[in-house]
């Protein structure tokens, strides 16, 4: 039986808050021990960064992975508070990336950030994305840290157009200390002095240097280049082959250029509690918050043709190793760097 008339008839539009940039987080917290004793301390962290250090008016969606109860509790106080904009719970394991297309394939704002629940945000992130998407306007996923040896991971686009200019070229590692931590944050004791004295950039507007490539442990991307998502999910809880088709190939597929921040504005910050977290954490400072327009940059388009030609023939050129040498050195590395990058064994 209905009595009465639903008050939401005729007609009437969706009204949202304006917002232009939107935070996806997956969450897979299924107990608190062992692995995951630290994991809610972490993500409180990464969570509570994100909204003392964005300079826009961005919304968050946390997407819980089969979370505890105990973790689930905590989340839909979140809501209720409104410290999250979106909560999405699922009682099974879907995994990583299919947790994340259960919130990206409805999302409406121009800017989408899919980050790990373990990152820590550190003041001027956003601001130096969007300087990256100002600066080059192919741009379609901006990594917050710069890593190592990314220069050759789906860039051959970047390549194939800068490989006779000198915006395309070698510099000294902006933030060497920050680099250590990323590696201990992996399960490395160290990270190899080679590994920190120089990495590929290329400058773009205003002078704005970017590095080559992007990892999606966080990473601002463009919406459109969802687009070229594969349209059945991830057969994947996580790794496989999931992270590439979903997260890293669609950005080449639209053209897009895939680079990272030169200066470091996050930390990865793994599974283990430590004391310095809590210190960068408690120096971060709030920022005021303003809906910023992004409807200036450029939009990126699919081109499958120019996909073939730059990452499945262009590559495979360079990618031979006289002819990468070759580069390498032209594009300022020593004869020591080229030998490190090129044929030391690891």
């Amino acid at each position: 039986m209905r009595k009465g008339v639903n008050p939401n008839k005729g007609g009437k539009p969706v009204v949202k808050s304006p917002c232009n940039h939107r935070v996806i987080i997956p969450l897979h917290i299924p107990n608190e021990t062992g692995y995951f004793k630290d994991a809610y301390r972490i993500f409180e962290m990464c969570l509570f960064s994100i909204i003392k250090t964005s300079h826009s008016k961005l919304k968050i969606t946390i997407v819980s992975n089969k979370c505890c109860d105990e973790v689930n509790e905590k989340l839909i106080k979140f809501c209720r508070n409104k410290i999250v904009d979106e909560l999405i719970i699922e009682q099974e394991a879907i995994g990583k990336i299919n947790s994340i297309l259960k919130a990206i394939r409805t999302v409406e704002e121009r800017l989408i950030t899919i980050t790990d629940a373990d990152v820590l945000f550190l003041n001027n992130w956003e601001t130096e994305i969007i300087k990256v998407f100002k600066a080059f306007p192919k741009a379609g996923a901006v990594c917050p840290v710069p890593v190592y040896r990314k220069h050759l991971d789906l860039t051959a686009n970047i390549w194939f157009k800068y490989l006779f200019s000198n915006r395309l070229m070698f510099r000294m590692v902006k933030d060497v200390k920050a680099l250590e931590l990323f590696a201990k944050s992996i399960g490395w004791s160290y990270l190899p002095e080679e590994f920190g004295d120089s990495i590929g950039t290329i400058k773009g507007k205003d002078n704005t240097i970017a590095v080559l490539g992007c990892s999606h442990f966080v990473a601002t991307y463009k919406k459109e280049v969802f687009k070229a998502l594969p349209e059945e999910n991830s057969a994947y809880l996580i790794d496989g082959d999931s992270e590439f088709l979903y997260m890293d190939k669609p950005v080449v597929l639209m053209d897009g250029y895939r680079l990272s921040t030169y200066s470091n504005n996050a930390y990865h910050l793994g599974n283990v509690f430590e004391p310095w977290m809590q210190e960068k954490f408690d120096n971060l400072k709030e920022e005021t918050h303003e809906v910023i327009d992004f409807s200036e940059f450029k939009r990126l388009t699919c081109k499958n043709n120019k996909y073939l030609l730059t990452n499945k023939i262009f590559k495979r050129v360079i990618k031979s190793k006289p002819l990468l040498r070759y580069i390498l050195n032209k594009k300022g590395l020593s004869k020591t760097q080229v030998y490190n990058y090129v044929d030391k064994k690891y």
